[in-house]
């Protein structure tokens, strides 16, 4: 599973703004000089975070984007949906009447993708941006190894 650039660059962002807009307006060009991402991209993703109603603009000298709630209110999926970032495993098209394997009917792993498509939803609606600003996503999750291992020692 891939997750797109315009995903991770919407939520860089949106941390960013978070992290320096201080309830002022911070311009696209600040954000894309920090985060190495191109203006013209930024400016599109903003557009699509902007009609998803989480930042607001302001124009004129001093003007750009400021968030439309509180960090602490804003949820990283809402960021995902507002770019139209798919929060999604399968390969199907749900509009297709053909399925996964094209000929009606669904791949035999189907459930499988489909399911993490929803734990990640879940995930990401877990998590805000102030999570994020705050740093307070680190240490939620432990290497594979990490964890068998810990397991294993706890049950002895």
């Amino acid at each position: 599973m891939n997750l797109s650039t315009k995903g991770r660059y919407a939520v860089m962002a949106m941390v960013d703004l978070a992290r320096s807009s201080q309830g002022k307006p911070v311009a696209l060009n600040e954000i894309a000089q920090r985060q190495e991402i191109s203006l013209s991209y930024l400016e599109q993703l903003f557009a699509g975070l902007r009609r998803g109603g989480l930042v607001v603009s302001a124009r004129g000298p001093g003007g750009g984007y400021r968030l439309a709630r509180p960090a602490e209110e804003t949820r990283i999926a809402d960021i995902m949906i507002a770019v139209e970032e798919p929060l999604r495993a399968t390969r199907c098209d749900l509009a297709s009447p053909k399925g996964c394997t094209g000929q009606n009917g669904r791949c035999v792993t189907h459930d499988l993708w489909e399911e993490l498509g929803r734990q990640i939803h879940i995930f990401l609606s877990g998590v805000t941006l102030a999570d994020v600003v705050n740093k307070r996503v680190l240490g939620m999750s432990r290497p594979i190894e990490q964890s068998v291992h810990h397991q294993q020692t706890a049950a002895e």
